[in-house]
């Protein structure tokens, strides 16, 4: 999976105003994850229908919060039973897994309950309404400022490396968030910095095998080990300011309960909430619907919210990655607890902190890195320099 191709379009609802923000965290070869948030900006919703065409004949293949039909290229996503409200100035997420053909063309016109977005009020039908835009952020009319030149400081990678890593940045500034890559707000290192240092994770156990309170632990113990190769990257480098960052699993999801094979309290679980076919942790306690950084509604409160779905499928091959987990074959990461290299878990946690992908262009020929798939099974120098460049690109936005 690769970080990818991301639009924000700024649209309005069909009695007051909303925005519309389409992004593709997550892109490989024939296929995507789109995610889709809608701003509320005028008057409260109590349902929501949003409709879009697909410019390059792309198909859903699955979604989540949402339950979303298709037409041709015509797409229809109808609010789920629990996110149909949406407040002013509130938000909703869902998101899917798409497939195409040869362009991956991202829409750049909605419907919100039946009328076209356009970007400006409308009024409410049979009653007065706005005649001026919403008190909000209006629509930008001139490209966004791009992110200042970025320190120097601490940035000294191999001479070798100093041309493919500015390819590889010049890239993706070019086609993340249609061309605003520092638009996006919930890369890995938001979440990072939102919690001031740590992680928290919530198992999708999408599997009907059983697990016992000892595999819980080692799972738990695996992640630990894992995301630690990253952050180690990261340690005592250009002003990073954590020398460790903890790694804790504080919920489970599964279809029966009778699958866990525990009794204490050490996680909270949730049993049988199936979205995309698969047990899904708690909507309120997850930061990918919850961007804001707040979780008034989670059961455990906020210190039980997570960042990050380790999401464990019976049966599935490769990997795949964005800003709201990790997702893998069970059965291979059951295998791999043990292992030095979690190779496929440290390719997808690349792409949550907005790692590129490699399917259609290698920076450095004949080199292998964990990034390019399937070219080398633990981190290398270049992925390493790749990491850094992140930070040395978006350590102003948490004040270093």
């Amino acid at each position: 999976m690769t970080a990818g191709l991301a639009t924000t379009v700024v649209a309005q609802a069909a009695a007051a105003g909303c925005r519309v923000t389409y992004s593709v965290p997550s892109q490989w070869s024939g296929g995507f994850t789109g995610n889709v948030a809608i701003n509320n900006l005028g008057d409260p919703l109590t349902s929501w229908r949003l409709t879009w065409s697909w410019p390059s004949g792309q198909t859903i293949t699955q979604a989540w919060n949402s339950t979303v039909t298709q037409s041709g290229s015509q797409v229809t996503a109808n609010n789920a039973s629990y996110n149909g409200s949406i407040a002013t100035n509130g938000t909703v997420s869902f998101g899917f897994n798409g497939q195409f053909s040869t362009t991956n063309t991202a829409p750049t016109t909605f419907a919100l309950n039946g009328t076209t977005c356009t970007g400006a009020i409308t009024p409410t039908t049979g009653g007065p309404g706005p005649t001026t835009p919403a008190p909000t952020t209006p629509a930008p009319t001139t490209p966004p400022p791009t992110s200042p030149p970025p320190s120097t400081s601490g940035w000294n990678p191999p001479s070798n490396l100093v041309a493919p890593l500015n390819a590889v940045w010049t890239h993706q500034e070019q086609t993340y968030n249609n061309g605003n890559l520092y638009g996006f707000r919930n890369y890995g290192w938001d979440q990072l910095f939102a919690n001031r240092g740590y992680i928290n994770y919530c198992v999708r156990w999408d599997s009907s095998a059983s697990v016992t309170a000892a595999q819980r632990d080692q799972i738990h113990a695996a992640l630990a080990r894992q995301y630690k190769k990253w952050m180690d990257v990261m340690v005592g480098h250009n002003g990073f300011p954590y020398t460790s960052v903890p790694v804790k699993v504080v919920g489970w999801a599964v279809r029966d309960r009778a699958q866990l094979q525990w009794t204490d309290n050490s996680v909270d679980i949730y049993v049988n909430d199936i979205r995309e076919n698969a047990p899904q942790c708690s909507a309120p306690c997850g930061r990918f619907f919850n961007q804001g950084g707040t979780y008034p509604n989670c059961p455990g409160g906020a210190a039980r919210h997570y960042d990050h779905s380790l999401w464990l499928t019976d049966g599935f091959g490769g990997g795949a990655g964005g800003d709201w987990g990790q997702r893998m074959g069970r059965e291979y990461f059951m295998g791999a607890l043990n292992s030095e290299n979690i190779h496929i878990f440290l390719h997808e946690l690349g792409h949550t902190y907005g790692l590129d992908d490699f399917y259609d262009w290698d920076p450095t020929p004949g080199q292998g890195f964990i990034m390019k798939a399937g070219s080398a099974s633990q981190i290398t120098t270049f992925d390493m320099w790749m990491f850094r460049d992140w930070w040395r690109h978006l350590k102003s936005r948490y004040g270093y």
